[in-house]
């Protein structure tokens, strides 16, 4: 009998590895379906999983309660599963090079846990050739067993949407891949329980590894593109909104639009590829340009907003600024490699010293992460300068009056507004009489 059959008749289990933004929905899913241990290092996850309650706001705290995950931060129950899913992160190091420590750590874990007849399924974003050159040895080493024969390995990249209520796991055709026919068959299976928009068979662990950082780096460069039109249309005095409302009118438009691009896929993937392509002789020329723009939005965030303060005659380290919003996204607690972190630094260079407030992030860990101290959304008054750098719904949701509210009577100065994302009516902030720049 496979090791698939036996899983679907409970008599074998699924171990995912890693419970944060991608293993906890994976758990939860297959779990409706499958036996399912769900392991992670981190004793106080656990606890509030066990408590019915998910930091990362991913799953409902009823659909959580209801689980018949086995939570636990106990290696040794991995032994009691023969499919085991990785989905540990995989950042970069500071120099911008692949961070594999944790992936290299699950590894070990699940060797030292691992028995004949498993097959171990990674889902951490990594460069072509890592399963196979550098985990699989690492299974091995750890287990004493050997692959293809004792056990067998696979590849299925994540493509969970942090804060996205409707691409889900559950919609989003799922790239599989296994080490032989055999083991792509199993792994295409066990994927189909759960994901109702289908897999796609990848013909090799490699392709599939391939296929996540270049989704990845393609958005990137998309996105890079458009930030290089708003900064050179700000030289020119043109508005890119404007611009991108007349180009999208083209049927075959990508829609695409300037922003912050951070967050532990697209501003972190396309080094992964870079990385592996210097490695085997190759400069990359595309890819690597459209991160110096990424990664310089920043900055060019910030001086537009000291120029905007000068414009309106204020004396820009006296000037009160509040940053609304510290998440790589909207309406997520997500601040991994928020990119916000950078307009905070770039402006402490000029002597600003901004408030930020963000009802969705979790306050311990921007001041433990990035030493920012979150304000709350009330107590904000006589600020100087608004800067909107991250559309969640509280944010959009405020009203003119709200926003007047928070700049008060203190200031004989023009208000100045930054809307990052062009959440607001532009025409209605000038209405109010307020300094608008976007970006």
């Amino acid at each position: 009998m496979e090791l698939y059959e036996k899983i679907i008749n409970k008599e074998e289990s699924v171990a995912v590895i890693g419970l944060g933004y991608v293993g906890m929905p994976l758990a939860v899913a297959l779990a409706e379906k499958v036996n399912v241990i769900g392991y992670d290092v981190n004793e106080k996850k656990i606890d509030l999983y066990k408590s019915g309650i998910d930091p990362a706001g991913e799953v409902d705290h009823h659909v959580l309660n209801q689980s018949q995950v086995e939570f636990t931060s106990e290696e040794a129950k991995l032994r009691c599963a023969k499919f085991h899913i990785i989905t540990v992160p995989t950042p970069i190091n500071s120099d911008k090079t692949p961070d594999l420590a944790s992936v290299k750590e699950a590894s070990i874990t699940v060797g030292r846990n691992l028995t004949a007849g498993s097959i171990v399924v990674y889902e951490s974003t990594v460069y072509p050739g890592v399963t196979e050159d550098i985990c699989i040895p690492i299974l091995e080493s750890v287990s004493g067993l050997t692959s293809g024969i004792d056990f067998k390995v696979g590849y299925s990249p994540e493509r969970i949407n942090p804060g996205d209520k409707i691409n889900t796991l559950e919609t989003i055709t799922k790239i599989v891949s296994g080490m032989d026919d055999n083991s792509l068959e199993q792994i295409a299976k066990l994927y189909e329980l759960v994901i109702e928009a289908g897999v796609h068979r990848a013909t090799s662990i490699k392709v599939a590894e391939a296929a996540k950082v270049a989704e990845n780096s393609q958005r990137d460069i998309n996105i890079a593109f458009m930030n290089e039109l708003a900064m050179v249309f700000d030289r020119m005095g043109i508005d890119t909104k404007d611009v991108l409302d007349a180009m999208n009118t083209k049927w075959n438009a990508l829609k695409f639009a300037p922003g912050l691009v951070g967050g532990h896929c697209i501003g972190v993937d396309p080094y992964y590829f870079v990385y592996e392509a210097e490695r085997l002789g190759y400069h990359s020329q595309i890819i690597l340009s459209g991160r110096k723009i990424n990664d310089g939005m920043g900055k060019f965030i910030a001086d537009a907003i000291i120029k905007q303060l000068i414009l309106a005659n204020m004396v820009v380290k006296q000037a009160k600024v509040v940053i609304f919003g510290v998440t790589f996204k909207e309406n997520s607690p997500d601040i991994r490699n928020s990119k916000v972190i950078d307009i905070i630094a770039s402006l402490k260079e000029y002597g600003v010293e901004p408030l930020v407030v963000d009802p969705e992030a979790d306050k311990e860990e921007a001041n433990r992460e990035y030493g920012v101290e979150l304000t709350e959304l009330e107590t904000i008054r006589n600020a100087d300068c608004l800067v909107f750098a991250v559309a969640h719904e509280v944010f959009a949701g405020l009203d003119w009056e709200e926003i007047d509210k928070f700049f008060g009577d203190s200031s004989d100065n023009q208000k100045v507004m930054i809307d990052v994302k062009s959440i607001f009516d532009k025409s209605a902030a000038e209405h109010m009489g307020y300094s608008y720049w976007r970006l």
